[in-house]
């Protein structure tokens, strides 16, 4: 199996890093635009090879779209890097232009990959690739819901007091500060509703820390984070690559489902090795599909700026 993954800044390295220590692939090739910066953080990576026990042989290059043809999985988190009061919105115009290249170059040499698309804003990223890739719509995943609920089993820890991998959790909707929709009705402790644990002012203060998890670190540290982000793109890597059929959410094209169309939006989805296979059907509650609608409003909002640039 081949990797590649596309940026090797924090995001990406750390995903690189996660995917070569699972030994996930047989090759992983990082590659970025900034001259020796991928080559160096690959060579850095090497070196840990003998230390960690890994065989994953890790090349990096730049912007040599060649060195990543036959790639199985495709992982772009090119673009900037939200900055403390910078909205995943103002990102748009900027990293729109930056993600279409990357992903039409990709598909040159890589025309069977399945693309993980990091880059924010994360939903009209994903919206963008699939419009401007054409290719079958199993093939694009767009992170983001897989990260949520991830923070969103974190807080729901630390309100429990518990281990957060005896949790269940999902967030679903938009991967922005007020567009994503943690799941409180449906999250469980070992196969008990938290809802019989912890109070409505508790639960509703876990989908608020939820929600602006990504704001709160880029307060914290300046930047966007990076271990968990990394850790997320590797996760939707290994479900595909090692065909786990695991239930994940991620941005996908709906069609129909959720009340909603062209659109790409966070919904429970199964991962393996022909990409999102299947959306699972949460039964929403009317008042969390009037949420989702919202959601997927304010997405469309988004999405209606790359109209306006002429790129889909």
């Amino acid at each position: 199996m081949k990797v590649t993954v596309v940026g090797a800044g924090a995001v990406g390295a750390t995903c690189a890093d996660n995917i070569a220590r699972k030994e996930l692939a047989n090759e992983l090739v990082l590659l970025d635009i900034k001259e020796g910066f991928a080559e160096g953080k690959a060579i850095d990576m090497m070196q840990t090879a003998t230390l960690l026990g890994f065989d994953t042989k890790i090349t990096g290059v730049t912007g040599d779209y060649s060195k990543t043809a036959g790639s199985d999985v495709v992982v772009i988190t090119s673009g900037l890097p939200r900055k403390p009061g910078m909205t995943r919105e103002e990102l748009i115009g900027i990293n729109a232009g930056i993600v279409k290249g990357v992903a039409e170059n990709i598909l040159k040499f890589s025309p069977e990959a399945i693309f993980i698309v990091i880059s924010n804003p994360m939903d009209t990223m994903t919206y963008l690739a699939l419009k401007s890739l054409g290719l079958p719509k199993n093939r694009i995943i767009g992170m983001g819901g897989t990260l949520d609920s991830s923070r969103f089993k974190f807080y729901l820890s630390q309100a429990l007091n518990c281990n957060p991998n005896d949790l269940q959790g999902f967030v679903i909707g938009g991967h922005g500060d007020t567009t994503m929709i943690p799941l409180t009705r449906l999250a469980t402790y070992q196969s008990l509703p938290v809802s019989n644990l912890l109070d409505k002012a508790t639960l509703d203060k876990v989908a608020a820390d939820t929600m602006v998890g990504g704001a709160t670190l880029t307060g914290l540290i300046g930047t966007s984070a990076w271990y968990a982000p990394g850790a997320a793109g590797a996760a939707l890597v290994e479900a595909i690559l090692r065909d786990e059929k695991k239930l994940f959410t991620c941005c996908v094209s709906l069609e129909g489902e959720y009340g909603q169309e062209d659109i790409c939006l966070g919904v429970p989805v199964i991962i393996g090795r022909s990409g999102w296979e299947k959306i699972i059907d949460f039964k929403l509650t009317d008042d969390e599909q009037a949420a989702f609608n919202k959601s997927a409003d304010a997405v469309r909002n988004m999405n209606s700026v790359l109209a306006e640039m002429k790129l889909v």
